[in-house]
């Protein structure tokens, strides 16, 4: 019995002896973390010119179209790239608008306000109420479209008048030579619409009301930005300041 014990004993010893311990070993898995990544886009120019009249919108009721606003801004950039303006201003005609409207703005690009917003005749043969036609020639009588730098002040027979020097040949480079200039003119009141159904009319001067004449020649004169809006087809298809936009 006692060499059985024995034997049993040292059965037992050997197994210990030749079991491997394997240590249980819980690894940490990482798990992949997803990073965000959030891609910023550059606004384009329409985008940027959009935003920009929903500030000038937001702080001014009474506002030119979005349109003639677009418009006006592609020039006004190219002018600006062009070191062509030095007083921050914009000033916005719309001939597509009938003259028993006001149609002329006056924007400050610095704080985004309206400075004025008045009446302005066209030229006598550029239309009755509705501005139509359109010319860069002499003697002509007609209003010019496109974009004009303001430019030094004279007294002439309507008092203090404003230079206007287009920039493109095609569409008003004549205006000094022409003296497309703009001025103060009683046919440019209210008054005219009530007796005539419409202002009166230029001999291709951008006229304003004689009250507001010195005041608003004196804010836009030297280096501002004018731009004369129109829905014809013509201007819009060529006008370089439209079509080549500044970068």
């Amino acid at each position: 019995m006692i060499n059985k014990l024995i034997v049993l004993a040292v059965f037992i010893a050997a197994s210990f002896a030749f079991t491997t311990y394997e240590p249980t070993i819980n690894p940490t898995v990482e798990t992949p973390v997803e990073v965000s990544v959030i891609e910023t886009t550059e606004p384009t120019a329409e985008e940027k010119i959009n935003l920009l009249y929903e500030e000038f919108a937001s702080v001014n009721a009474d506002m030119p179209s979005q349109i003639s606003f677009t418009y006006a801004l592609t020039g006004y950039k190219k002018l600006k790239g062009e070191n062509k303006i030095e007083n921050e201003l914009l000033t916005i005609v719309d001939f597509s608008l009938p003259s028993t409207e006001k149609r002329m703005w006056i924007l400050n690009m610095e704080n985004n306000t309206i400075l004025y917003h008045t009446y302005v005749s066209h030229g006598q043969n550029t239309g009755g109420n509705m501005a139509t036609e359109f010319s860069n020639t002499p003697n002509s009588l007609q209003s010019s479209l496109g974009f004009y730098v303001t430019a030094e002040t004279y007294y002439g027979r309507n008092g203090l008048s404003l230079f206007i020097d287009g920039q493109e040949k095609e569409f008003n480079s004549k205006a000094r030579e022409r003296y497309v200039v703009i001025h103060g003119a009683d046919y440019a009141k209210e008054e005219s619409i009530k007796r005539l159904g419409r202002l009166g009319r230029s001999y291709g001067c951008p006229a304003v009301p004689s009250e507001v004449a010195i005041d608003l020649i004196n804010t836009i004169k030297g280096k501002s930005a004018l731009f004369i809006y129109h829905t014809n087809s013509e201007y819009i298809a060529k006008s370089s300041y439209l079509n080549n936009p500044a970068v």
